[in-house]
């Protein structure tokens, strides 16, 4: 107890020393000029690049843009620059060293005062590149803050954090500060330890996220929207249906709504590490893989940055390549425009999957639909054959083999929450659509 005292009282009169020599020279970051004289901070240009080469950040920027987040007086936003990119930096406050720094250095990057927690690509649009360093612990939300950063983010954010323990093995903890307790500031709130600091960034949306270093308490994590390429040839999933993972209905919501995709796979020993879901343009790590009856069910996060509408939902474990894609729609379901004028696809039937009643199908466990449509090739294979429900997919399960020009039947199973309702039906085979059905979803 008495080391572990001495220890704190060590940290605290540092604490107290660095706050002093900041008041003395009024910035934190030290800023090169352009007439080769430097404007002394804190943090020594050493410090910050150090800081900065923990990230797999390029030296060439050109094309791409960069959001800097908390920051502060704007070294990491010049730098950015520099490297070529078009910078958004952003601060809860108005930092009049870096609006200086800025004019002294002819710089063009963008400042706006934003909090985080509050910020979304709505107000800012999307980056390559998110910076976010020195912020997380001044933050009661940090989950929602970094939700935030990774739907603005478009390829990788750049992490930076204190943590109280730097053991990637073990448990997620994190600390809650009151007042003043973490080195006399009362704007620090949090202190997580590194593997709650990955976690949440895995939790917040980010597809892989990996572990950089750390500098005396601060952990650096980088956090991927994509998945590396498969390095292997097994086989591909086959999706079988994707449904709301809390509503098992086919209605996804921009926020935090989660998916469960229900596959089947030859591989054994799936997990959240090998299995990798994608909608759209994005990845999104499993926070759950499961057996489920003959295949498997891996719920995810449904991608943070996603527009309202269509997205193509698919997966694919480490070493394979991705199953045939399945639409889903996020947000309200768009009206039916039918685009068969030039498409050999008909459905001409539309039953419940148990009682062949016509028109009508019914809703709840084990529920499915049957139809019998015309225009497909004889030699079409189930796999990639979808009944589009209200815009969204159900890949079918079961194809009829040709009789001669008879029509084929489709089965296709129907999340267990859909809600009664008329709905439309089109049949969907490489990338043409038939007309719409309209039919009665019941109890």
């Amino acid at each position: 107890m008495e080391m572990s005292e001495a220890r704190d009282a060590r940290v605290i009169e540092e604490s107290r020393r660095q706050a002093a020599r900041l008041s003395r020279l009024g910035w934190y970051h030290t800023i090169e000029l352009p007439d080769g004289g430097v404007i002394e901070g804190l943090q020594t240009l050493d410090q910050q690049r150090q800081r900065l080469r923990q990230f797999p950040i390029p030296e060439d920027l050109r094309g791409k843009r960069v959001l800097d987040v908390g920051a502060w007086d704007g070294w990491f936003s010049f730098e950015m620059e520099r490297r070529g990119a078009e910078v958004l930096a952003v601060d809860s406050a108005k930092n009049t060293r870096l609006l200086e720094a800025r004019q002294l250095l002819g710089s063009r990057i963008g400042y706006q005062m934003a909090d985080i927690c509050r910020l979304t690509a709505k107000e800012v649009g999307t980056f390559d590149i998110v910076l976010l360093f020195g912020v997380l612990y001044h933050l009661k939300h940090p989950l929602l803050a970094l939700e935030n950063v990774c739907g603005m983010c478009r390829e990788m954010a750049c992490i930076e954090s204190f943590v109280t323990d730097a053991d990637p093995s073990a448990i997620p903890v994190m600390e809650f500060y009151e007042t003043n307790e973490l080195r006399g500031q009362a704007d620090n709130w949090v202190g997580p330890n590194l593997s709650c600091l990955l976690a949440f960034c895995r939790t917040a949306g980010f597809a892989r996220v990996n572990f950089e270093g750390v500098l005396g308490e601060r952990a650096h994590v980088t956090g991927y929207r994509h998945w590396l390429a498969p390095t292997g040839s097994d086989p591909a999933p086959e999706v079988l249906c994707v449904a709301n993972s809390a509503r098992q209905d086919h209605t996804f919501d921009l926020g935090d709504d989660y998916l469960t995709f229900y596959f089947t796979s030859p591989l054994g020993g799936l997990n959240c590490d090998n299995v990798h879901p994608q909608v759209g343009a994005y990845g999104s790590r499993p926070i759950d893989v499961a057996r489920c009856g003959g295949g498997w069910q891996a719920a995810c996060k449904l991608p943070p940055g996603l527009a309202p509408g269509p997205h193509d939902a698919k997966i694919r474990t480490a070493n394979s390549p991705y199953s045939v894609p399945v639409r889903i729609v996020i947000g309200s379901v768009r009206a039916v425009r039918d685009t068969a004028a030039s498409s050999a696809l008909r459905l001409i039937r539309i039953a419940d999957g148990a009682t062949l009643e016509a028109g009508r199908v019914r809703v709840g466990e084990n529920s499915g639909m049957s139809a019998w449509a015309t225009g497909l090739p004889a030699d079409a294979g189930r796999t990639g054959i979808r009944l589009r429900l209200n815009g969204t997919d159900l890949p079918a399960n079961w194809l009829a083999p040709p009789i001669g020009e008879e029509p084929r039947q489709i089965n296709a199973a129907l999340p267990s929450g859909l809600e009664p309702g008329t709905s439309t039906v089109t049949l969907v085979f490489n990338g043409e659509e038939s007309a719409h059905v309209t039919i009665e979803l019941i109890r």
